[in-house]
C-alpha cells in the first residue's frame, strides 16, 4: 500500500507540472512578444528620427550655403571691399555649417548638454593642437582691419613670392603670382612678418642701368634717354625723368635711368625703355660694351 501512495504521489506532482508548463510558455512568449514590439517601436522612432536628421543635414548645407551667396551678393550691392566679402563670407558659411550639424544632433536625440559639453571639451583640445590655426584666424582679423593690402594689390611675401591678392580667407590669403601660380599664404605669417605691398601707392618709381663705352658722349646718350622716355605716355612728366652717371665700372660707364610711373605701368614700361634704349642708341654712336681684358706680351 505504501509503495503505491508514493507512486500515486510522484505521478500527482508529474501531471501538476505537466500542467504549469503550458502557462510559463505563454508567458515567456507574451513577454518575448512585448520585448520585440518595444524594440521595433524604438527603431522605428530612432529611424524616422535618422531619416529626419539626415533630411535636415542636407537641406541645411544647401541653405547655409545659399545664405553664405547671398550674403556676399548684399556686401558686393553695397560696394563693400572685395577683401572684407570674401573674409566674412567663409566665416558665415562655416559658422552656419556648425549650426546645421547641431541642430541634426539634436534631431536625431542627443541632448543640448551633451552636445555643449562635448563641444567645450573638442574646443579645448582642438585649440590646443590647432593652435598654429588659430594664430592664423586671428591674423586674418587684423588683416581685415589694419588692412596692410587689399584684394588686387600685389604684395611680396615674407619668403619672397610676388603676385597679386585675389582672395583673404578666415586663415589663408590666396595670391596667383605672375606666372600663373597659386600660392594659399598662411594670415598669421602675413600680420607678423614684412610683407612688400606694391599697390598702396598710385605711382612707382623705376630704376635701371645702361652701360656705355669709355670714350662716348655721356651727353649724347643722356639726351637720347631723356627723349626715349618723354616719348612714352606712360612716363610722368613730373617728376621728371633722370639720367645720370651712378657708376665707372671696369668695362663701361654706367648710366643710372629714373622715371615715375603708374603702379600697373611699371613692369611693362621697364622692358619697352630698355628694347628702345637698345636700338636707338648705337644710332647716335654710342656702344654697348662687354668684359674684355688687355692682354700685354713683353718679349
Amino acid at each position: 500500500m505504501q509503495e503505491n501512495q508514493v507512486v500515486d504521489g510522484v505521478v500527482g506532482n508529474a501531471v501538476e507540472a505537466l500542467q504549469t508548463v503550458p502557462e510559463k510558455v505563454q508567458a515567456s512568449a507574451s513577454a518575448l512578444k512585448d520585448m520585440i514590439a518595444s524594440f521595433s517601436g524604438m527603431a522605428v522612432d530612432f529611424g524616422l528620427k535618422l531619416i529626419a536628421a539626415i533630411v535636415v543635414l542636407v537641406g541645411g548645407m544647401w541653405i547655409a550655403k545659399r545664405l553664405s551667396n547671398s550674403f556676399k551678393r548684399v556686401l558686393k550691392r553695397r560696394n563693400a571691399e572685395p577683401s572684407l566679402i570674401t573674409f566674412l563670407g567663409s566665416f558665415m558659411n562655416i559658422v552656419l555649417r556648425i549650426l546645421v550639424v547641431i541642430i541634426s544632433l539634436a534631431t536625431v536625440g542627443v541632448q543640448m548638454t551633451s552636445i555643449v559639453a562635448v563641444l567645450g571639451a573638442a574646443s579645448l583640445a582642438i585649440g590646443m593642437a590647432l593652435s598654429g590655426t588659430m594664430q592664423n584666424f586671428a591674423g586674418g582679423i587684423i588683416i581685415m582691419f589694419l588692412k596692410p593690402f587689399k584684394v588686387g594689390d600685389i604684395i611680396t611675401t615674407p619668403d619672397g613670392k610676388t603676385g597679386i591678392v585675389k582672395k583673404i580667407m578666415i586663415f589663408t590669403t590666396e595670391i596667383h603670382t605672375f606666372d600663373n601660380m597659386v600660392i594659399l599664404q598662411p594670415n598669421g605669417a602675413l600680420s607678423n612678418s614684412q610683407v612688400i605691398n606694391m599697390s598702396i601707392n598710385e605711382t612707382r618709381r623705376m630704376d635701371f642701368n645702361v652701360a656705355i663705352s669709355y670714350g662716348d658722349n655721356v651727353d649724347v646718350a643722356r639726351k637720347e634717354i631723356i627723349t626715349i622716355l618723354r616719348a612714352d605716355k606712360r612716363v610722368l612728366r613730373e617728376p621728371e625723368p633722370m639720367v645720370f652717371v651712378a657708376d665707372l665700372a671696369d668695362s663701361a660707364v654706367i648710366l643710372g635711368v629714373r622715371y615715375w610711373t603708374a603702379g600697373a605701368d611699371c613692369i611693362p614700361s621697364r622692358g619697352d625703355m630698355l628694347e628702345k634704349i637698345y636700338k636707338q642708341l648705337p644710332k647716335k654712336k654710342i656702344h654697348f660694351p662687354f668684359p674684355q681684358m688687355d692682354v700685354h706680351v713683353k718679349k
